[in-house]
């Protein structure tokens, strides 16, 4: 999901006290207590072969077909974990 520089701008141009939080619960020394850091997965750029018929229908899909093409690849790995 974008946001055009316009709604970006928009944005940060909302005063502080017009922005409504009440729906969003405070964190307290529980919810820290509990929290994890979790360390972002970095990727690594490859050349790989693969058929061509495959490579096209994952760009048929649009964009982002490469992320596709990650998320089938990490199902597997997951899947070959249990």
């Amino acid at each position: 999901m974008s946001i055009s520089p316009k709604r970006l701008e928009e944005l940060k141009n909302i005063p502080e006290d017009a922005i409504d939080t009440s729906d969003i619960p405070e964190l307290d020394a529980n919810f820290w207590s509990k929290a994890k850091l979790v360390e972002p997965i970095t990727k690594t750029a490859i050349s790989i072969r693969v058929d061509s018929d495959v490579l096209d229908w994952f760009k048929s899909q649009g964009k982002g077909y490469q992320s596709l093409m990650n998320a089938v690849l990490r199902s597997y790995v997951e899947h070959q974990k249990d």
